[in-house]
């Protein structure tokens, strides 16, 4: 769809004119916001839990790893389907699937129930596994090509304020009503978001090459993953975007350490709180993040390849900082520049493959990049666990996870200087 107005990376004046005439990009921002409210809450209330139940750090990177390993399973199936079948039958399905399960934490009462909290969250996150891909290949449909940065800064900022809000008040919750309080609350998330989502109007894709003969491969989707594997091998530069999150996740048990730090290093009055502090600054970091990089740098695809690089030794230097804070007060601070630098190099790269990547690809290319993402996350979060379970300082392990950040930075920093 075309539009009459003029959009300005980076501007809050422009992520508000996106919304106010794109009718339909706002109820699939809507749809989306609601929900990840809803997940905030969700992860509160279940760190909160762990924590009764067990008061191991381990406990809470088994959480995680059940949450993240997921769409490396069925991530390669997810962008088949999201490539093949309807996207928006797809989600709302998906919301409502999850609006059930979630009550399923309720049952969880005691420590001979932890089993119980991990197999919902793998399932959980494998229904999820199915809903991204479907979401993030349907934006360029509802966006012009100018609207496409506007939507994606705007999807990156409202993802973290939702973050913010999210953990806020799940803390909140957890700490003044409940940890079951905040889980019906996720659970009315997702049917507000599938009833938001029911009103969204995706246009019909068209099949751009004949329909393949029968067979097996056609069947199972076999032939589709293999031609969406070719097509990342022919396009060098989406081959090298889709490993950016995946360089973010070499330091991913970082979010281990936010809980552990939240409940244990810096423990405030009623549990969830300390959580909810360092997750709040999480998205307050991730929202302002991409806002000044465009302003900064510009909004071309030369200047957003720049700004991942150097985003890398922002999250580098504010985690060192953060693996030394005094208190609380700093700890906040330095997530916040953290994720300021992590949120610059999702929503850059999402961006660019975006722009990149055609239609009937898009699926299968976002689910691949959630697969490598989410395995080397879970990795970093089990081995994050395993340091914990050891006695290891948890200060040392931020300090490691930290410098990890260095790696990726410095092979972008040789990918941006070619592309001079």
């Amino acid at each position: 769809m075309q539009t009459k107005n003029h959009y300005t990376a980076g501007q809050i004046s422009s992520y508000l004119r996106l919304l106010r005439h794109n009718a339909n990009y706002r109820r699939y921002w809507l749809s989306g916001s609601v929900s990840q409210i809803g997940d905030w809450f969700n992860y509160i209330a279940i760190f909160v839990l762990l924590s009764q139940l067990t008061g191991s750090g381990k406990a809470v990177s088994w959480f995680l790893i059940a949450k993240h390993l997921s769409p490396a399973i069925f991530g390669p199936a997810a962008g088949v389907l999201a490539d093949r079948y309807s996207r928006k039958g797809i989600m709302i399905s998906c919301d409502l699937i999850r609006a059930v399960l979630v009550l399923g934490y309720l049952l969880a009462g005691d420590k001979s129930h932890i089993w119980l909290i991990y197999l919902i969250a793998f399932t959980q996150e494998a229904i999820w596994t199915f809903y991204n891909p479907a979401r993030q290949a349907s934006l360029p449909n509802l966006c012009s090509r100018e609207e496409l940065g506007i939507a994606n800064g705007l999807s990156g900022a409202s993802w973290s304020v939702m973050l913010a809000l999210g953990a806020a008040l799940g803390g909140f919750f957890t700490a003044h009503l409940g940890w079951r309080a905040a889980i019906l609350a996720d659970s009315i998330s997702f049917l507000l978001s599938a009833a938001s989502m029911a009103t969204v109007l995706l246009p019909h894709r068209k099949r751009t090459t004949p329909p393949a003969a029968f067979s097996i491969g056609r069947l199972t989707g076999w032939d589709d993953l293999k031609e969406g594997f070719f097509y990342v091998r022919s396009q060098p530069e989406i081959a090298v975007l889709l490993l950016v999150k995946s360089g973010w996740s070499l330091a991913g048990g970082i979010l281990v350490m936010l809980a552990v730090f939240g409940e244990q290093v810096f423990a405030v009055s009623g549990q969830g709180g300390g959580s909810g502090i360092l997750f709040a600054m999480r998205g307050l970091g991730a929202a302002i993040g991409p806002i000044l990089a465009w302003k900064l740098l510009g909004e071309g695809s030369t200047a957003m390849r720049k700004a991942i690089a150097g985003a890398f030794f922002i999250s580098a230097a504010a985690y060192v900082l953060f693996s030394q804070a005094p208190n609380m007060l700093w700890a906040a601070v330095w997530v916040c520049c953290g994720h300021a630098g992590g949120s610059v190099q999702w929503v850059f790269s999402t961006t660019l493959i975006h722009r990149r990547v055609e239609d009937r690809f898009r699926g299968r290319v976002f689910s691949a990049e959630m697969a490598m993402l989410t395995l080397v996350l879970t990795c970093s979060i089990w081995l994050t666990g395993a340091a914990m379970d050891a006695g290891a300082d948890p200060r040392r392990i931020v300090l490691v996870l930290a410098l990890l950040y260095l790696l990726p930075g410095i092979a972008w920093s040789l990918t941006a200087a070619k592309k001079q």
